[in-house]
């Protein structure tokens, strides 16, 4: 067992079994899901609407070594530069030396997992550039020296209680504040920190490949300041994130709204496609695309888990799923939690240091039925449970467990052989602490079907 399983193991029990955790956490996702539930009733042939967008994620990662360079040729037509990077590291090289050179001194954020992923603000910060998230989620959690809890909502598990405490401790706000009121406060400590930032930073919802843009959906307008007012503005965007056409938009937008938060379309809809142009009266001076594989390929190269890259972390699967709604985001101690994120962080990140995140599932389903691109996530938790006995990750324990158990299934002389008696001891003896202290082992009867059936003589005609 790894150092990261033994983690997530201790800290689900604790969440598990914290009901103020629980109960903000059920009580946020309940209001997502009517909302959500009220704006997908208004999509005429939702199912059809999936399998459409299905079709296009399909087109695109089957054809991504020709899709991405002609976004790369079409934004650089405009002024637009484009930077390749591998991995974190040198994602992270690569903006600095765009920052140093500029001499940059501070910077302004809107939300992005991404920037999350290759945790940017702690690399600037080591270098002396200041980085500040503007999205107000993001924001609470910067000031918390917390991670985003999750994909769409970064401060999910806080209570309003909670961030009027955090406020009255941070700037002086009364301890019974609004959340308009708090709104209002961080609007007033943000609005100063955008005209004084020498750059801008997001992410992308969406690469076009036709027109060489970028585009981003927000709710508070923060991705907007941010690429305005600054004379550089970098965009970090995972290269799973093409689309083929700016037309595709008309699709795209709400339906990651309506799975999101159950908005028809978001507030704020930008479409980027470079620097500010001679006749233009705003905007940065510079643009740049950072294209981030960061493990991509990896998942790309599995044939059969690669519609995972399909995903446009609209957070659906995350308020679905009962595991989430029980253990929480901080919990997975990744980048992207929830069922998506079981199924892409071992690819990412490592198989045998986050495999276990894998198993993390009840295989309900729910997160592959609300999927608004239909990814067959719970058949890809599966195949990354394979990949990990097939790789030899799992103990000789498991391996022979499991090698008993399948013998035993497929004979039915060898299923009968121990009496009931004998198989409840066996299982309390050896499989006790792998089913959870906190649950009784199954009862095996006496005797089984199929002996019973011999002794009532089988079937009478």
């Amino acid at each position: 067992m790894s150092h990261t399983e033994e983690e997530f193991l201790v800290t689900s029990e604790d969440k598990a079994f914290d009901m103020k955790h629980r109960r903000i956490i059920n009580y946020n996702i309940g209001k997502y899901d009517a909302a959500v539930d009220k704006g997908l009733s208004k999509i005429i042939n939702l199912e059809n609407t999936k399998r459409k967008l299905h079709a296009i994620k399909w087109k695109m990662m089957e054809n991504l070594d020709k899709v991405l360079p002609e976004f790369e040729a079409n934004f650089q037509k405009r002024g637009g530069k484009v930077i390749w990077a591998n991995d974190a590291e040198e994602a992270n090289r690569e903006i600095l030396n765009i920052l140093k050179k500029a001499g940059v001194k501070s910077i302004v954020k809107s939300k992005s997992m991404v920037t999350e992923e290759i945790q940017l603000n702690e690399f600037l910060e080591e270098n002396h550039i200041e980085s500040l998230e503007t999205d107000l989620g993001e924001y609470i959690v910067q000031l918390l020296g917390q991670k985003p809890y999750h994909i769409v909502t970064p401060a999910m598990h806080l209570s309003k209680e909670d961030i009027a405490k955090l406020f009255n401790e941070r700037f002086g706000t009364p301890l019974d504040a609004t959340p308009e009121q708090l709104t209002q406060k961080a609007r007033e400590l943000l609005r100063e920190k955008y005209v004084r930032a020498d750059a801008g930073i997001t992410g992308a919802n969406f690469l076009i490949a036709d027109t060489g843009s970028i585009a981003i959906s927000e709710n508070e307008g923060n991705g907007r300041l941010t690429t305005s007012f600054p004379k550089i503005h970098i965009a970090v965007v995972g290269i799973e994130k093409v689309i083929p056409s700016i037309a595709d938009l008309d699709l795209f937008w709400p339906m990651l709204s309506t799975h999101g938060t159950g908005q028809n379309l978001t507030v704020y809809n930008t479409i980027l496609s470079g620097p500010r142009q001679a006749n233009e009266t705003d905007g940065p001076d510079e643009m740049y695309v950072v294209l981030l594989d960061n493990g991509r390929t990896n998942l790309l190269a599995q044939k059969d888990q690669r519609q995972a890259l399909y995903c446009i972390r609209c957070g659906a699967c995350l308020n679905a799923c009962p595991v989430y709604k029980n253990i929480g985001g901080h919990t997975y101690d990744t980048t992207y939690s929830g069922p998506i994120g079981s199924i892409i962080t071992p690819h990412m990140n490592g198989m045998a240091e986050f495999k276990h995140l894998s198993y993390a599932s009840s295989l309900c389903g729910k997160c592959t039925e609300v999927c608004p691109v239909k990814i067959d996530i719970h058949k890809m938790l599966l195949l990354n449970r394979r990949d990990a006995v097939t790789d030899h990750l799992v103990t000789k324990k498991e391996n022979w467990g499991w090698a008993l158990w399948k013998k035993g299934m497929l004979k039915r002389s060898l299923t009968d052989y121990f009496s009931g008696k004998t198989k409840n001891f066996l299982l309390k003896t050896f499989f006790k602490k792998t089913w959870g202290h906190f649950r009784e082992m199954p009862k095996v009867a006496d005797k089984s079907f199929s002996q019973m059936w011999k002794e009532r003589g089988g079937l009478k005609e």
